[in-house]
């Protein structure tokens, strides 16, 4: 068995774990807000999630072909194999590293990060596609202030509509309205993440001269929405504590507002084709309508603290491909 052949099933094996682990990493995002406020009980949640992220993954292909087009040209990578394993061993990495500390931080910006950081090692800064790879980071940089001004705008016209109605009441009617809004942003969460694992291994595919097109192949779609959904069933206990109750008191109707917003963002996303954070859309939903309800109950202290990780982790996991990428070349 030829090295070249060994290096794509290498990188095959990291992007199913690096699927599996955003299943506990980023799904968790999905149904905190649910679990909060005790819409769903976190057994139910987590079966829900893990079937709803599934049916979304195996439903669209549009962002996979622009992770494995758009950051980088798989057809003329230099030593291809080698950035895509290093990318890869990268952003898991990064993702273990804030998932054990519960801090709700992005796979999708530790994949292209770590996918710009090992290409630039590889071939230099010319190697990378910059109409797309700017296309891309405009997406990650810009769905996060849509989903906070889109959710401040959804709950204040829920809010209006249900001015004069019983607060218990009212909320007891969105706790069953949550279960239908949680469900929906874990298909379009789906539809997004699961994506990127299927644009890094089409990518190697190419890499490897065993694929021709950037189409991606069935096996690649299912493989990659099944190891999403095994990652999903474990479950993410701490990044739904933190995104779930340390941002702000939830209950039903800001959970219902938050839900809509994020799956709005995250579909319309997936539409044009563009991979977006939706650990970013889902938490900035959330500080958008906790703002519109009351500004003095959203705890600023952990925004902020995601606000930091949400900036360093480009350059962090950029900085962290490229010295993997160095450490493999040299072994290889």
């Amino acid at each position: 068995m030829d090295t070249l052949l060994i290096l794509t099933i290498l990188i095959v094996i990291c992007a199913l774990a690096f699927d599996f682990i955003n299943g506990f990493h980023d799904t968790a995002n999905a149904i905190a807000t649910s679990v909060s406020t005790k819409a769903l009980k976190p057994r139910h949640a987590i079966i829900m999630a893990a079937f709803m992220n599934f049916l979304g993954a195996m439903t669209f292909t549009g962002v996979a072909k622009s992770i494995t087009k758009d950051i980088a040209d798989p057809f003329t990578l230099q030593n291809g194999s080698v950035v895509i394993l290093a990318a890869l061993i990268a952003a898991i990495t990064w993702n273990l590293l804030t998932w054990y500390y519960g801090i709700p931080s992005s796979s999708s910006h530790a994949l292209i990060g770590s996918i710009a950081g090992a290409v630039i090692a590889s071939a230099g800064f010319g190697a990378l596609n910059y109409s797309g790879f700017i296309k891309i980071i405009q997406a990650l940089l810009l769905s996060p202030i849509l989903a906070f001004v889109l959710g401040y705008i959804v709950y204040t016209i829920i809010k209006i509509i249900f001015r004069n109605n019983n607060l218990a009441k009212t909320n007891k009617q969105f706790r069953r309205v949550q279960i239908l809004t949680a469900a929906l942003q874990s298909y379009t969460h789906g539809t997004n993440d699961a994506q990127k694992a299927m644009g890094i291994i089409t990518m190697a595919l190419i890499a490897g001269n065993l694929h021709t097109t950037d189409d991606i192949p069935f096996w690649v779609q299912f493989s990659c929405a099944l190891a999403m959904g095994l990652g999903t069933s474990i479950g993410g206990w701490k990044i739904i504590k933190t995104v779930g109750g340390k941002i702000m008191k939830i209950r039903p109707v800001n959970g219902v507002s938050a839900d809509l917003t994020g799956a709005a963002i995250i579909f319309g996303a997936t539409f044009i084709h563009l991979p977006v954070s939706t650990t970013h859309v889902i938490s900035s939903s959330i500080l958008g309508v906790g703002s519109a309800h009351r500004v003095k109950g959203v705890n600023w202290g952990t925004a902020k603290r995601m606000l930091v990780t949400w900036v360093i982790t480009l350059p962090i996991s950029g900085t962290l491909g490229a010295l993997i990428y160095f450490v493999l070349n040299a072994i290889l």
